[in-house]
């Protein structure tokens, strides 16, 4: 692969073989994570009804007197 200039950006044409592993087409977002000092990864958002699917996994975990406190879970030290 090789780095082009893109307006004010950089940019990457993944290969094929990366595309067809991730199962990508035009307009998919994807996820550029660092995977050390000179390497990375690439991986397939997951779409909505991946999400979706996730959450619900947890639904009725959370006791029913729960009570979410913003101003305290942002708290610092």
């Amino acid at each position: 692969m090789r780095v082009a200039k893109w307006g004010n950006s950089l940019a990457l044409r993944l290969p094929v073989s990366v595309v067809e592993a991730l199962h990508l087409k035009e307009g998919d977002d994807i996820e550029v994570d660092i995977a050390g000092e000179r390497r990375f990864e690439v991986a397939r958002s997951p779409s909505r009804a991946e999400l979706l699917a996730r959450l619900r996994k947890h639904r009725g975990l959370i006791p029913a007197d729960f009570k979410f406190d913003r101003l305290e879970a942002n708290a610092r030290d």
